[in-house]
């Protein structure tokens, strides 16, 4: 039973997740810890974290380690094709009309249209995280947050890490090495 539902809730996250991984992150957020529960909030921090370091698409790597999390190795490979399956589908029927009918207006249209929703979705996704590094949980906005909820070594780290990318523009492998040496050592000694 758990494998259909491991299989179910990603195919569902592959199927709408419209625009790439940072636009899935909310969906992924959806199912795994608020309708299954599979992980903590501070758990789904380090997925997003591992998923985005590792090799290949958000997506497949949240599956992967969602399915490991919850069933072990087959939980694992039935997340990832449940991830991906909708992609295959979708992109071979698309394929075939996008290539019989991408001279239409409307076709052009649609695809205009759908820029902001995506935009819309990254922007949400880039919220939650920003959110999670900075207040250590997502339920706590500036309105209502006290001094103590708030990470400043985050805030500190991520306001540096910005600088260095926009001004010397580095590569952001250095950045993401250097930002977790530097987390490792700051946190180690606190």
């Amino acid at each position: 039973m758990i494998y259909i539902d491991i299989f179910i809730s990603f195919f569902k996250i592959g199927l709408f997740s419209i625009g790439g991984g940072y636009a899935a992150l909310p969906l992924i957020k959806n199912q795994v810890l608020e309708a299954h529960k599979w992980l903590t909030v501070e758990e789904f921090a380090d997925l997003l974290t591992i998923s985005q370091m590792t090799p290949g698409p958000i997506g497949l790597n949240a599956s992967t380690f969602v399915g490991t999390k919850v069933a072990g190795l087959p939980g694992a490979v039935i997340a990832s094709i449940g991830c991906i399956m909708p992609s295959c589908i979708i992109v071979l029927i698309l394929s075939y009309f996008y290539f019989k009918y991408k001279k239409l207006s409307s076709i052009q249209g649609v695809l205009k249209g759908l820029r902001p929703a995506v935009v819309s979705l990254i922007a949400s996704a880039g919220l939650s995280i920003l959110t999670l590094t900075v207040f250590k949980t997502e339920g706590i906005s500036l309105l209502n947050a006290e001094l103590s909820d708030i990470n400043f070594i985050s805030i500190i780290m991520v306001a540096i890490s910005v600088f260095i990318l926009r001004k010397y523009k580095a590569d952001p492998i250095i950045v993401m090495v250097g930002t977790g040496i530097a987390g490792a050592l700051i946190y180690g000694l606190f």
